[in-house]
Parts: C-alpha cells; sequence; structure tokens
C-alpha cells in the first residue's frame, strides 16, 4: 500500500511538471525562434537553449511517468533506460550552465553598459552553449560508461527486461559513479550557484540606484533574480546534495529518488524566468492567455471575464510601450 502510495506521488508530480511545463516552454521556444531569426541578441540565444533543454526533459518525461506506473520497475526496452537516464540528467546541468550565463550577461548588462554593447557579440553567446552541452554530455555519458562497461548486481544472461533502471549499483560501479557525481555536484552545481548568487545580488543593487530606471523594469529584475535563485535551491540543491552524502556514505541514497521529483519541477519554473527576462516571451504569453480567454468569452460571456481582458490589454499596451 506504501509503495503504491509511494508511485502515484511520483507519478502525479510527473503529470503536473509535464501538463504545466510543456504548454508553456513550447509557446517559450516559438517565441524565441522567432527573435533569434529577427534579431539574435546573447541572452535570447542562450534561453533558446535553455527551452531545448527543458523540452529534452519533457519528451523523455512520459517514459519515467511509465517506469512510475510499472511500480518503478523498468518494463520498456533495456536501451531506452540509459538514453532516458542521459537526457534527463543532461537537461538537470544544462538548465543550471545557462541560468548561470544568462545572470552574468545581465549583470554585465548594467555593471559595463558601455563595453558590453561594443564587444559582447551573439557569436560568444553560441560559443558558450556548445561548450556548455558538450561539457554536460561528457559527464553524463558516465550513464553509459557504468551500464555497459562495469559489471553490474544484475545476471547478464537474464533474458527478462523487468528490473530497476540505473538505481542498484555493484561496487564496483559505485567506485566510478561516486566520485563523477561529487565532481558533477562541485563544478556544474556548486560554482555556477556562486556565480549566480553573486551576479544577481549586484545586478538588482546596481538597478534599485539608478535613478532612470522605470519601477516595472526593476520589478521584473528582482522576479528575474528570486525565480532563478529559487530554482537553483529548490531543483538543483538537494538533488546535488544526495551526490556529497552518497560520497561520504559511499552508497546511492535511496532518498535521492525524491529529490530527481524536485530537479524536474526545474521545466515548470524555466518558463518563469523566461517571462522576466524576454519582452517577447511576454508578449507571446499574454497574447496566448488573451486569445484562450476571447474564445471563452465568446462561449460564456461574463462580467468577471470581461474584466480580465481589459486588464491583459492594458498589459499588452505597457508591455509594447517598454
Amino acid at each position: 500500500m506504501n509503495t503504491s502510495i509511494h508511485d502515484n506521488a511520483i507519478m502525479s508530480i510527473y503529470i503536473l511538471t509535464f501538463l504545466t511545463g510543456l504548454p508553456s516552454n513550447l509557446l517559450a521556444f516559438y517565441a524565441f525562434l522567432l527573435k533569434v531569426r529577427q534579431k539574435q541578441s546573447p541572452v535570447d540565444i542562450l534561453l533558446l537553449n535553455l527551452t531545448v533543454s527543458d523540452l529534452v526533459l519533457l519528451t523523455f518525461l512520459p517514459m519515467k511517468m511509465k517506469e512510475a506506473a510499472s511500480g518503478m520497475l523498468w518494463t520498456m526496452p533495456q536501451f531506452l533506460c540509459p538514453l532516458t537516464g542521459f537526457c534527463y540528467y543532461s537537461s538537470i546541468y544544462i538548465s543550471t550552465l545557462f541560468l548561470t550565463a544568462v545572470s552574468v550577461e545581465r549583470y554585465l548588462g548594467v555593471a559595463y553598459p558601455i563595453k558590453y554593447k561594443m564587444n559582447w557579440k551573439p557569436e560568444y553567446a553560441l560559443v558558450a552553449s556548445f561548450f556548455f552541452w558538450l561539457i554536460v554530455c561528457i559527464h553524463c555519458s558516465t550513464i553509459y560508461i557504468v551500464q555497459y562497461n562495469v559489471p553490474s548486481h544484475i545476471n547478464p544472461n537474464t533474458t527478462s527486461n523487468i528490473s530497476k533502471c540505473y538505481e542498484v549499483f555493484s561496487e564496483k560501479q559505485l567506485n566510478i559513479l561516486l566520485p563523477v557525481r561529487l565532481e558533477m555536484c562541485l563544478v556544474l552545481f556548486v560554482v555556477p550557484f556562486i556565480i549566480t548568487l553573486f551576479c544577481y545580488i549586484n545586478f538588482v543593487k546596481i538597478l534599485m540606484f539608478l535613478p532612470n530606471i522605470q519601477a516595472q523594469k526593476k520589478q521584473r529584475a528582482i522576479g528575474l533574480a528570486v525565480a532563478t535563485l529559487c530554482n537553483f535551491i529548490i531543483c538543483f540543491f538537494p538533488y546535488n546534495m544526495s551526490h556529497v552524502v552518497g560520497y561520504i556514505q559511499n552508497k546511492s541514497p535511496d532518498w535521492r529518488v525524491y529529490t530527481l521529483l524536485l530537479s524536474t519541477f526545474n521545466a515548470t519554473l524555466d518558463p518563469i524566468i523566461f517571462y522576466f527576462s524576454s519582452t517577447a516571451v511576454r508578449r507571446t504569453f499574454i497574447d496566448c492567455f488573451s486569445s484562450v480567454l476571447n474564445k471563452l468569452h465568446a462561449l460564456m460571456p461574463c462580467h468577471r471575464l470581461c474584466l480580465v481582458l481589459n486588464k491583459i490589454e492594458r498589459g499588452r499596451e505597457e508591455q509594447s510601450s517598454t
């Protein structure tokens, strides 16, 4: 019974993340793609890559749902197990790097505005994006090394497709896996988090003391900083701390599965960052929401719905004027 409740809770979180994250990330992807085609800017390139990373996670999320529905047993073809893990874990660390890059871009834009406009080119963002994807994929390829090149507890002669996916490890597998996890925690989480914290604290400080900045822009800056730091603390911190605990205890912690659930929420929180970061995304979200409400109004005209539509129209006019 407890196992059933546990699996149902995992399934519920996966479904919630999928239903909220997929439409918002698709809208953001559409907005960034149009913006990059019209006029490339470093921050749009970085955010477009962050959206792609979220969509990769959401693409493989149905497989995690199937796993939860099967009692956390992997009943699908075995080759999908390392592939799902590779894409799932890569998305987590790619997100941390791109969130950090956005924080650096925002900080440089307000701390050194003249040098930034003169020297910061979209090509630098493209090079950084390639480097981020490369370094994360190299680290996460450990999944394939552990899966295929190191003996496990599973009998290699078995013909059954029913087993645990990337959860039960032999001592030899742990000797490779645990140090790599610790290194990923330090290099791909701790260092980016420190950089992000420094950039956004100073970013907000500088904007607060600039007299000619509109109050609305200052509020968006604070919202961007808060949303990003919440993403790091809520989604990424527990998962990476499981690496530290696992290295100390010389085993993979049993509660690590719950930290992965929190990491999944990253795909839902990132669109909030997109909203605060990009005018194009704000316009796309407002236009989409307005279109939905207009259709609802045509079906069910009501006074309150008219009030909401009027507020959205005023918000759209404010966005076009900023």
